[in-house]
């Protein structure tokens, strides 16, 4: 009876044994901006650490498309699968069975890991996901947005209120052109920008947006020159900051151009606030410039 008990727990402690035990991930995700997506596959209980007693198997949905023998040192794939390998063939007597595939080829999923060491064995389920991802956030979009309307609004408003002073129709056409073609632009930049989901078209989107602003640094000096007929050196500082900011916005667009999910996003927002804030400034000065020469012609009448 002893004996009975006895074999009964050495066959409980050799099953227990011969089940390889994994760290439990349940999904990865996979984005537009991966260059290739890893699976996670590690064994937490190796005994042995001898690749040359270690066979790996990767399955998608129950269909084999991977494997590795230690023993040879060789793989096999799918021809689907063909940029399948393993992350690192160093580290699997350690474990880590993890695979690595281009992301062309990546194909959202669930995935089984099975590890083979000896007479031991176990498996692993990871489903990859495929999440969309926008290039900048809508809060982002939304200011980039704001901002470069308001600068154009503004422009045109200083138009609107300085286009009597000019004394050439030539600088008159050639203003008003200006304000057309940063408009038409920024529109077709604003389409391209918004997306669910990042594509190029979103870069080139904010280039139109970015780099045609600028029109409005040597157009903003012509008008505030007519505006501050006696105080120029307001209309320079305008020109000047507003030239910062353009300059601000352009280092932006540069630093944020050449990634798939921008962090410098602030930067582009800041050069372009400061370029629709900063005219203010004399767009109040003309409002009240206007409203003086008004008050004085109705005095005198």
């Amino acid at each position: 009876m002893w004996a009975l008990g006895a074999w009964v727990l050495l066959g409980a402690v050799c099953a227990g044994s011969a089940q390889l035990q994994f760290n439990v991930i349940k999904s990865v995700e996979q984005t537009i901006c991966n260059q290739t997506v890893i699976l996670p596959c590690i064994v937490t209980n190796l005994a042995q650490k001898n690749t040359k007693v270690m066979f790996v198997k990767w399955k998608l949905e129950k269909k084999e498309f991977f494997s590795f023998s230690g023993e040879t040192e060789m793989s096999h794939t799918n021809e689907n699968f063909s940029s399948a390998k393993l992350e690192s063939l160093q580290n699997l007597k350690l474990g880590v069975a993890s695979l690595t595939i281009s992301k062309t080829q990546a194909v959202p999923g669930n995935y089984s890991c099975e590890v083979t060491e000896s007479n031991r064995e176990g498996e692993t389920v990871i489903e990859l996901v495929y999440r969309i991802v926008s290039w900048f956030t809508p809060i982002e979009n939304s200011l980039i947005i704001l901002f470069m309307v308001l600068a154009i609004l503004f422009y045109w408003i200083q138009l609107a209120i300085t286009v009597s002073k000019f004394e050439t129709t030539l600088l008159k056409i050639s203003l008003f052109i200006a304000g057309v073609v940063i408009s038409v632009f920024a529109v077709v930049g604003f389409s391209l920008l918004i997306s669910d989901e990042f594509m190029p078209e979103n870069q080139i989107g904010l280039g139109l947006i970015v780099l045609p602003a600028v029109i409005l640094v040597p157009s903003q000096y012509f008008l505030l020159q007519k505006v501050c007929e006696n105080n120029l050196s307001l209309a320079i500082g305008v020109v000047v900051l507003e030239s910062l900011g353009y300059l601000i916005a352009v280092i932006g667009f540069g630093l944020c151009v050449t990634a798939c999910r921008p962090i410098n996003g602030a930067v582009v927002i800041a050069g372009l606030a400061i370029m629709a804030l900063t005219p203010v400034v004399g767009l109040i000065h003309a409002i009240l410039t206007r409203s003086s020469k008004k008050d004085q012609a109705s005095t005198h009448n």
